[in-house]
């Protein structure tokens, strides 16, 4: 999570100096203290907050529990982590829905903080867990609020109550906080008999904000909590904005009274100091934290989780849970039995990437990963858009072609080039990327193990045969030819003619693979007539 990178990279630096460690002195620990205490506050994390957070780390890290332990050093990175656990919150807190529907929902804060897109985003999540929530434009202040929701709404497939087209942005009066145009207070309340008539099982009302905390701001945050008393009051804090994370939270504590708190821009280049502060100084939970810019960048916080992100331990509880909402079990099941039986098509595999493509950002996966912050170079440089042209080219092919892929002689890969606008090569390395993964795959599946290219051999694995194979094969610069004469090896030892022809006829394939044989004609066309 970007917010956190540069805390976790100063934090490993400071454990760094502890490792190989049999005993920790009082030195050892002041200085390992030291330098958490400086990452943090370099975080912006609130002054009183670092004071209380250092002083318990050491004060557990210079007593019997590291001193007898055969890691002191782990022993020290537990202590931080979970003292971390407890600033963020202890226990992740989940909503509280009303006992008789509709739960009202109410978001205060800042202009700003993502309130709208955040109300979208937690619309969204509720109609997963199969809620039926409406958005209410109580908003009328700000330029465009009112449509800007509708759009929002329409995005994440919920109802919208807007009885008041407000502020169009036409005759702002007063800069950009003109007077409401219409009563937001009566527009919050009537969208409780609107939800009830209707059947809405959730209300989540937006509310306008101001770029800084004012009188008339909490006033009009005050007056619509009392019109509606909701069973949730979430406080949307901007995630980047430092230091001053702590004086809002307490400017709205103090106005409005909230009952959890929701972080936004959690993805962007802040020092997350908001995070770290809020929860310890208004004795709030943090309840969900945005992690995008799309409306699925969008979970519930848990303090433990978010605590092993920052100390770069992963998160791989967050990473099951979002492949099984996204992974089809039955197809999981059926993928598994096509590997082992070398079944498996590039049609399976364009499903497979489709599934892939709707848990999300890769690079927020990858990120998930214990000591992912060690591979900082790799996930900085990884394109999403390559899972993008890999769907183009399969998607250019023929059913029969992705049944077979066989048939891509060299006229049929550049058609499927220029159908999806990518080059031969790249046509070529799908293919062969593919093949390399069903071989791999089909030899998990039967219990082996498989040999990666670029990795060693694994212990216990037998990879001496393919060794010395290997070590026979033709040593020519010329990849096409290189191939050619590998394949005709290995056809002789396999006591076959070598396949003959061209890679751009029928005869053979690309690198001198076996045309289809007329078996495997008759099994594509029963496929085909299905």
């Amino acid at each position: 999570m970007a917010t956190f990178g540069n805390l976790t990279d100063r934090l490993a630096a400071a454990f760094k100096n502890l490792r190989g460690k049999g005993k920790l002195s009082p030195a050892d620990v002041d200085g390992t203290v030291r330098e958490i205490r400086r990452a943090l506050l370099d975080a912006d994390v609130n002054l009183e907050v670092v004071k209380e957070f250092t002083g318990r780390v050491r004060e557990r890290a210079l007593s019997d529990e590291v001193s007898k332990a055969l890691n002191p050093a782990q022993q020290v990175v537990q202590i931080v982590n979970d003292e971390l656990v407890t600033i963020l919150g202890g226990q992740q807190r989940r909503l509280e829905f009303a006992k008789t529907p509709p739960t009202v929902i109410m978001l205060a804060g800042l202009q700003g903080a993502g309130k709208t897109t955040l109300a979208g985003k937690l619309a969204k999540w509720l109609a997963a867990d199969n809620h039926t929530p409406l958005l209410v434009a109580a908003d009328l202040q700000r330029p465009n609020a009112v449509t800007q929701l509708q759009i929002v709404a329409e995005q994440a497939g919920v109802a919208v109550y807007a009885p008041e087209p407000g502020n169009v942005g036409e005759e702002p009066k007063k800069g950009l906080f003109s007077k409401p145009q219409g009563d937001p207070v009566k527009v919050a309340k009537d969208s409780i008999k609107y939800a009830k008539d209707k059947q809405y099982d959730v209300v989540i009302v937006d509310t306008a904000g101001r770029l800084g905390v004012d009188a008339e701001l909490m006033k009009q945050a005050g007056d619509i909590r009392k019109a509606i008393d909701p069973d949730e009051v979430l406080f949307v804090l901007d995630a980047m904005i430092g230091q001053d994370a702590v004086t809002t939270a307490k400017a709205f504590q103090e106005g409005v009274d909230f009952t959890g708190v929701v972080l936004s821009k959690l993805d962007g280049d802040a020092r997350g100091g908001a995070a770290l502060s809020v929860a310890s100084v208004t004795g709030r939970p943090i309840l969900f934290a945005s992690t995008g810019e799309t409306l699925d960048d969008f979970e519930p916080f848990y303090p433990d989780r978010m605590a092993s992100r920052i100390l770069d331990l992963g998160d791989i509880l967050s990473l099951i849970e979002t492949a099984q909402k996204n992974f089809d079990e039955d197809e999981a099941r059926k993928t598994a039995e096509k590997f082992a039986t070398d079944s498996f098509t590039l049609e399976d595999f364009l499903s497979q990437m489709q599934q892939l493509k709707n848990m999300g950002s890769i690079k927020n996966m990858l990120g998930m990963l214990p000591g992912a912050r060690g591979m900082k170079q790799q996930l900085e440089n990884f394109d999403e858009s390559e899972i993008g042209r890999t769907e183009a080219i399969i998607q250019s092919m023929t059913r029969a072609e992705r049944l077979m892929p066989k048939l891509l002689n060299g006229s049929r890969r550049l058609r499927i080039a220029k159908g999806s606008g990518t080059s031969v090569t790249e046509v070529n390395s799908l293919v062969n990327r593919f093949e390399q993964a069903s071989k791999m795959m089909k030899t998990v599946a039967k219990g082996g193990v498989p040999q990666v290219p670029g990795m060693g051999p694994i212990p216990g694995a037998r990879f001496g045969k393919v060794k010395a194979q290997a070590k026979k094969g033709s040593k020519s610069g010329n990849p096409a030819k290189r191939a050619a004469e590998n394949a005709a090896l290995a056809a002789s030892a396999a006591g076959k003619p070598a396949a003959s022809g061209s890679g751009f006829g029928l005869n053979a394939g690309p690198g001198g693979k076996a045309a289809p044989t007329e078996e495997e004609l008759a099994t594509l066309q029963k496929f085909l007539g299905r």
